[in-house]
């Protein structure tokens, strides 16, 4: 081969390389994922909206860049508690939210955020990934063209900022109370009118009036609504949602789009932050409980009586939802049957306290 061959041969191996990098470069720009996910929790929200914040961080860092989930403020792109339609439309491809924000639509969904008198975490993901649990939430979700991940934790909450100390049942009766979820219903049975209203929203709503009384979350996310402001008897213990979990709510058509390899991106970071705002939520709350006392509120245990009521009260909503919802009663006879079984090892595995 002459010195001009020679030549040739370069160039045609340069050209042709430097047109393989561009399809490839092409293909990898093509594969990057861009997508928008608004918040049902603001970002200064201690935990549930940290987590949230957090998680397009975690995506970025997880994924080295290829996939970035812009986090966006609750009602920066739509009303807070529509995420539903919104995700299942596709007008947004991702909400951070929790499925009892949507138990207008489907009741059952509550039974995916917090149970009245239900368990701990353990037990909570025991159910979900080896109870069926998993099965009836990622149904109910594909009906609708979604899917959602498991992708935060939090320990107990209070159960409710009053004005005044609750004595007696009969103060409850005729109450205008926020609930939230399944021990809105149980409330409700006890004379509480109840509505369900936005973080952002319940400090206005209690300023004004429009609400008596207020259950949101646990002391530290409390703390920073300034619920201590207006009402100086926060409720223990939160009967109503001893765990609460939160969901990255996606529009299933951008899922099944994703490559494995990115799912496994988005699974990897939702683990993680159940992992970080479980210890987060646990670590927080004395320092805010006492913050709280130091700014005059009195913490008060319910009585027996009382939590005898609600638990009665939380019978009776079980009873009557799965009488007239078979979805309902589906995913409450799958969550009561684990939690019979898991007696046994919950009875003996624990020190009891």
């Amino acid at each position: 081969m002459d010195l001009r061959e020679f030549v040739r041969s370069i160039s045609v191996v340069a050209v042709t390389a430097s047109v393989f990098a561009g399809v490839v470069g092409g293909a990898d720009a093509a594969e990057r994922v861009r997508w928008k996910m608004q918040s049902a929790f603001g970002s200064k929200l201690s935990i549930v909206g940290e987590v949230a914040a957090r998680y397009e961080g975690q995506m970025d860092r997880i994924s080295g860049g290829d996939v970035k989930i812009k986090f966006f403020e609750p009602g920066a792109l739509v009303p807070p508690l529509e995420c539903f339609d919104s995700v299942a439309k596709g007008a947004i491809e991702s909400c951070w939210t929790t499925a009892g924000y949507h138990t207008g639509k489907i009741p059952a969904l509550a039974w995916f955020t917090a149970v009245p008198f239900g368990p701990e975490v353990g037990e909570y993901f025991a159910w979900l990934q080896y109870g069926g649990g998993d099965e009836i939430y990622n149904g109910i979700y594909a009906e609708h063209g979604m899917k959602a991940l498991h992708c935060s934790v939090i320990a107990p909450e209070s159960s409710g900022w009053f004005r005044e100390k609750i004595t007696s049942l009969d103060q409850l009766k005729g109450l205008k109370m926020r609930f939230f979820g399944l021990g809105a219903r149980v409330m409700t049975k006890l004379g509480v009118s109840t509505q369900l209203l936005a973080g952002a929203d319940i400090y206005p709503a209690l300023e004004r009036g429009v609400i008596d009384a207020t259950e949101f979350s646990m002391p530290s996310i409390d703390l920073d609504l300034g619920f201590y402001q207006i009402a100086k008897f926060n409720y223990f213990p939160g009967w109503h949602q001893q765990s609460s979990i939160g969901e990255l709510l996606m529009n299933e058509a951008q899922w099944k789009a994703l490559t494995d390899q990115q799912q496994a991106w988005f699974e990897a970071a939702c683990g993680e932050s159940i992992m970080w705002s479980q210890a987060r939520s646990e670590a927080l709350q004395f320092k805010a409980m006492q913050e709280l006392q130091a700014k005059g509120v009195e913490l008060v245990r319910w009585p027996q009586e009382f939590l005898d009521a609600f638990k009665k009260g939380w019978e009776e909503v079980v009873a009557e939802e799965s009488a007239k919802d078979p979805l309902f009663k589906k995913t409450f006879e799958s969550y009561q049957a684990f939690h019979e079984q898991y007696k046994i090892w919950l009875e003996n595995g624990y020190l009891r306290k």
